[in-house]
């Protein structure tokens, strides 16, 4: 039995860049308190995944890494939050109160609201080279069926 890919960096990253940019937009955080929220979430996400990263069986135990608001503040969120004074009030207008985030290996994706299009973060295969990763794209784009190239939808983030 293979043994799984021990790095989960890039999609962690992926994750805690997202919802560190989610408090940024917001501009009540420091960039202190965003690299301490960032490093506290990172190291939880590791800590929380570590026996439950299948990357030769991607989606076994998603639920399990699935972060999700809904209405009730995700644990490790408000945990990393914590680290840097921020109350779950605070923590509730700072992030949308349906978002959904899924760390999967080799994807990473988010849902805001109940009905919202599902919009993936990070995605890497074997076969893609490494230029497209951190690409934003619409999988409900994808999955519409369009005859035409598929175009991928980018968004930079200017900081």
């Amino acid at each position: 039995r293979r043994g799984p890919r021990a790095d989960m960096g890039p999609e962690i990253a992926a994750a805690v860049g997202f919802v560190s940019s989610l408090l940024r937009t917001r501009g009540c955080v420091s960039e202190q308190q965003l690299q301490v929220f960032s490093g506290a979430l990172r190291e939880a996400l590791a800590e929380h995944y570590k026996h439950h990263w299948f990357p030769e069986k991607p989606f076994k135990g998603s639920g399990y890494r699935c972060i999700r608001i809904n209405h009730k503040m995700d644990p490790i969120i408000s945990k990393a939050a914590s680290q840097i004074g921020l109350s779950l009030p605070q923590l509730y207008q700072l992030l949308p109160s349906e978002l959904t985030l899924w760390v999967d290996p080799y994807e990473v994706s988010y849902r805001i609201g109940e009905d919202g299009s599902i919009c993936v973060l990070y995605e890497a295969t074997a076969t893609k080279p490494p230029s497209s990763y951190g690409m934003l794209t619409c999988k409900n784009q994808m999955m519409l069926g369009r005859t035409s190239p598929s175009k991928n939808y980018i968004m930079t983030v200017s900081s």
